[in-house]
């Protein structure tokens, strides 16, 4: 039997010598009063955009959920399993967060496997990948309607940042996202992240444009 893997053992023991005294006073308050994080993130399984790293938080800050392609997709109550709706709807509804931030990222493995192969690639389909990159369909044509120089510069960004512009839209056709926007007290945006630069823009909902973060 494949043991443990050690160099994630020895990382662990790293956190527990050098961070975790610092962390314990507030793991310890978030064990005894439960958590009340600052906003959802809704990014891509990718192991090289973790938000938690993006954004330079500590335990109980984010309410995360990570999935291929950090995808949202519509509405639809079902008897299917739904994870990315099911956190979705703690967090709107039980965690009462006031902001919900979808983070796409450079080199989307997702992304890149659907752009390479269309809608028809099996080496995209399996069981359940096929059917949740389904979600991308016409992603390229709706680039192109938004930003044709940069869908013509650039096809995989204009891609990557067409998606978190679909999961906002699709955010909203949650009722009770819906219901709490139109009332003023939860947000939703859109960022992207720069995996080879480390550059993150967000998106300006006003111009429909990812804007870049200028470092202070």
């Amino acid at each position: 039997m494949r043991l443990f893997p050690p160099d994630l053992l020895e990382g662990y023991r790293h956190y527990s010598a050098q961070r975790l005294p610092g962390d314990r006073r507030r793991l310890g308050q978030l064990a005894r009063l439960g958590q009340a994080p600052r906003a959802m993130v809704i990014g891509c399984c990718d192991s090289r955009a973790a938000p938690e790293t993006v954004f330079f938080t500590g335990p109980g800050e984010l309410f995360v959920t990570r999935n291929v392609a950090n995808i949202v997709p519509p509405f639809a109550p079902d008897s299917a399993h739904h994870a990315t709706s099911a956190a979705i709807e703690y967090a709107v509804k039980s965690l009462i967060v006031p902001d919900v931030i979808v983070l796409g990222h450079s080199l989307c493995g997702g992304i890149t496997a659907y752009l390479q192969g269309g809608d028809h690639d099996d080496t995209i389909r399996g069981d359940f990948i096929g059917p949740w990159i389904d979600l991308l369909s016409g992603i390229r044509e709706e680039a192109r309607e938004i930003d044709a120089d940069l869908a013509e510069e650039d096809p995989q960004r204009a891609v990557e940042e067409v998606v978190v512009r679909r999961s906002l839209r699709n955010l909203m056709t949650f009722p009770f996202v819906k219901s709490r926007v139109e009332a003023g007290d939860l947000a939703l945006h859109g960022a992207h992240f720069g995996i080879a630069t480390g550059e993150l823009r967000i998106l300006d909902r006003a111009t429909d444009r990812f804007k870049l973060v200028v470092p202070d």
